[in-house]
């Protein structure tokens, strides 16, 4: 891998537009409980930081303290998304010839999530069969997540690349403060789920082919 470039993508509000599916998951629970339930569309602001963080916040306003909730509700998301993750999800337009053109290019290509590590390589695999990923990296219990360095710092040692020849490419202040932390170049996409957060990144690109010019130029 050494003397190749590297990008490093998001995946939800990314790679794959999944505010159906992770919303329909989290109204599953609530519902399961007895809890009030949310506009798919109000998920937007929810998501990103991983998904005890997407439960605790769609729970009512008086019970989001109580830490020990998220935790209980996990098992039934994590249970209903697994089987359910790829019924409304979808590619963004232009991302799969995208990601074929970078590898063909010998681009090194990886996916560094706070998406639970099993539904990011679900996602991945199923999306993306025939893409030779360096890494598919979701959250775990032994990395923190983003927007702590620690994913990119893996993905760059195991890739044998340095900071100069990667970018990472995301839709939410967390992936641009993620890059901003790891001593590397950001890419804002704008047709995610935090277009103006996104917009705080070196770099700004509103479509698929805009971000192909970016990475052919800047990288």
């Amino acid at each position: 891998m050494i003397g190749r470039k590297l990008v490093i993508f998001d995946l939800d509000g990314t790679l794959v537009n999944t505010i159906e599916d992770l919303g329909t998951a989290v109204n599953h629970v609530l519902a399961e409980t007895g809890r009030p339930l949310h506009a798919i569309g109000e998920y937007r602001m929810m998501v990103g930081n991983g998904v005890r963080k997407l439960i605790q916040r769609a729970l009512p306003q008086a019970e989001q303290a109580d830490e020990s909730i998220p935790d209980r509700l996990l098992p039934g998301f994590i249970d209903y998304y697994d089987s359910h993750c790829t019924v409304h999800s979808r590619p963004y337009p232009g991302i799969a010839a995208l990601l074929e053109e970078l590898s063909e290019r010998g681009y090194g290509i990886a996916v560094a999530s706070n998406k639970y590590q099993e539904g990011t390589s679900a996602i991945v695999s199923h999306f993306f069969p025939e893409i030779p990923f360096l890494g598919v990296v979701g959250g775990t219990d032994a990395r923190p997540l983003k927007p702590s360095p620690e994913i990119i710092s893996y993905l760059l040692e195991l890739g044998g690349v340095g900071k100069e020849d990667c970018v990472m490419v995301g839709d939410s202040g967390t992936d641009v403060q993620t890059a901003r932390n790891a001593g590397i170049r950001s890419i804002g996409v704008t047709w995610g789920f935090r277009p103006e957060a996104a917009r705080e990144a070196d770099h700004v690109a509103d479509t698929a082919d805009e971000l192909r010019e970016l990475l052919l130029k800047k990288l």
